[in-house]
């Protein structure tokens, strides 16, 4: 599986998911902060990276707007709102144990909450 983390998410979780050898990249390590959520989504999708966001009620739309229009993506993680974008080693603890679950990633159209 490969993340790609928005910039609601610190890039330290990244490298830090790195380290046990998941690929990840954040939006900002990449020079994505300015992109629109549809964009992040989109990018994420031709990367065949499953993204990873804070931004629990604009992604759910964007899903079911992607599955009306037909627009696959590698799959959409929601971490709750409990969860501080800056808990680098909560996040990066959740995200490695649902790469070792779906070593694959997840379906095209699939949301995965944490």
């Amino acid at each position: 599986m490969k993340f790609y983390l928005d910039e609601d998410l610190a890039p330290q979780i990244g490298a830090r998911l790195r380290t046990k050898g998941i690929d990840a990249v954040s939006a900002l390590e990449v020079g994505n902060t300015q992109l629109s959520d549809r964009d992040q989504l989109r990018y994420a999708a031709r990367e065949g990276r499953c993204l990873v966001t804070r931004n629990v009620r604009h992604f759910v739309i964007l899903a079911h707007d992607a599955i009306r229009r037909q627009e696959p993506h590698a799959g959409i993680v929601l971490c709750p709102p409990s969860i501080r974008g800056f808990e680098v080693a909560k996040i990066a603890e959740a995200l490695t144990r649902l790469a070792r679950q779906f070593p694959k990633g997840l379906g095209e159209f699939d949301i995965f909450y944490l």
